[in-house]
């Protein structure tokens, strides 16, 4: 009994130390009684998706992938709704590595303002560049050629992406990286792409970023901010999606504190690489980790420690506030169709306060499928609300300039002229005009 309430206590001190420290939200996160945090009653919650990317390869974006095109039909049915997409039940999205490409793709302003991919795409897109042989490690395989800077890797980037930059999204996105000239992380976002061309990157230029693993020199749409990107082991950006909608009050001015939020995290599968022992010592020792794999191990516990500081961070909501899928992947190499269903069948790893990590009673479709329900619910709940909870930054509605499609200012209209000037804003080129020859 006496340690039950030890327990009990040390949770409740992590919980709030992590949610008043980590995030910087102010107020009471944690429920008094013990119970989850009750349900809003109005403007509902700010949904977060958050990818994680330990790596560049396709394998790394498998599981993500697979989840959100499960999650997709699951919400297309619920709501009845045949045309929607991923993109129309979050608010924010956030990406690393191989998550960055795929939140990219998700999150990018298509026809009609409407999303241009659909989570069945983008799960097509990741599956076609996983190989046989590949899988172990793709150094090889046309997806990583996308990012070594190569002449058929830039046409493919830009083949999905076109010259759209961030400001081409049709939600906040972030995408991390490190800076290597300033020795300091890089926050590419899509509400900084708003003020100012010189935070303004374009999408195939960020996707290398974030997955380079060397330096990869980058350049804002204007040219004013250059740095050399790598990603260094930025591989969950759960932490920094969360950090950004707390202190966002222009965006997000409802949002106080984790209660506040829906997570969707998505891992990209413990890594399985067969590793080599040595046998002088009773103790196993790596000792063959070559530089790429030391970087991935790396990455893969950041995410981890991630994931368990976010948990604790919510408390007793984390089960209805925050959802982690997390998978093993084979370590045998086997077709990227039957891995992505296999690790959707697999039990879901869940992180326990003091005791690590443990498998789930359900399964990782499962809980995609009752998440697709909550964000069903969560999307009625704000349709009743007569108070709006976001209010995502509009591209040239602050601004006495005109933008054309390369986003750069070509006119000054003045402060006399400014609302005559916000009304003739040339409006962006469409995707598929940006990507004609």
């Amino acid at each position: 009994m006496i340690a039950a309430d030890v327990d009990k206590l040390s949770y409740e001190i992590f919980s709030l130390l992590e949610s008043k420290f980590l995030f910087g939200a102010g107020g009471d996160c944690l429920s008094g009684s013990g119970t989850p945090a009750t349900e809003l009653v109005s403007g509902g919650r700010v949904r977060v998706l958050s990818i994680d990317g330990c790596g560049a390869a396709a394998e790394d974006a498998l599981l993500a992938a697979a989840a959100l095109a499960r999650l997709e039909a699951g919400l297309r049915k619920q709501a009845g709704d045949p045309d929607a997409r991923v993109a129309d039940f979050f608010d924010v999205s956030a990406g690393a590595g191989a998550g960055g490409v795929l939140a990219a793709m998700l999150f990018l302003r298509g026809a009609h303002g409407r999303p241009r991919y659909s989570a069945e795409e983008a799960l097509a897109f990741v599956t076609e560049n996983v190989g046989r042989k590949d899988w172990a490690g793709g150094r090889h395989g046309r997806w990583a050629k996308l990012f070594r800077g190569a002449r058929t890797g830039d046409q493919s980037l830009r083949r999905v992406s076109g010259d759209a930059t961030l400001r081409d999204t049709v939600a906040p996105l972030l995408v991390p990286c490190y800076d290597l000239a300033t020795a300091a992380p890089f926050m590419f976002s899509r509400a900084d792409a708003v003020e100012s061309d010189t935070f303004d990157f374009r999408l195939r230029d960020v996707c290398v970023a974030t997955c380079a693993a060397h330096g990869a020199p980058v350049r804002s749409v204007d040219g004013l901010t250059a740095i050399a990107a790598a990603s260094a082991g930025m591989g969950n950006p759960t932490a920094a999606a969360i950090t950004h909608v707390l202190h966002n009050k222009q965006e997000f001015p409802l949002a106080t504190g984790v209660e506040d939020l829906l997570v969707l995290s998505i891992g990209g599968g413990a890594s399985t690489s067969p590793a080599t022992f040595s046998g002088r010592s009773s103790t196993p020792m790596f000792t063959c980790l070559s530089p790429r794999e030391l970087a991935r191990v790396t990455a893969e516990g950041v995410a981890d420690m991630v994931d368990e500081s976010v948990a604790m961070a919510f408390g007793h909501a984390c089960g209805s506030n925050y959802v982690r899928i997390q998978a093993s992947k084979s370590p045998t190499p086997v077709h990227a169709g039957t891995a992505a269903g296999a690790m959707l069948a697999q039990r879901n790893v869940e992180s326990v306060l003091f005791c690590g990590r443990r498998l789930s009673e359900r399964t990782n479709a499962e809980k995609v499928d009752a998440l697709a329900t909550e964000l069903v619910k969560e999307q009625e709940r704000r349709r009743c609300s007569p108070l709006p909870n976001i209010a995502i930054k509009q591209v040239g509605t602050a601004v006495a300039t005109a933008v054309v499609r390369d986003h750069r200012v070509v006119g000054d209209h003045g402060e006399d002229h400014v609302n005559d000037a916000v009304a003739v804003i040339v409006p962006f080129a469409s995707v598929e005009e940006l990507a004609r020859p």
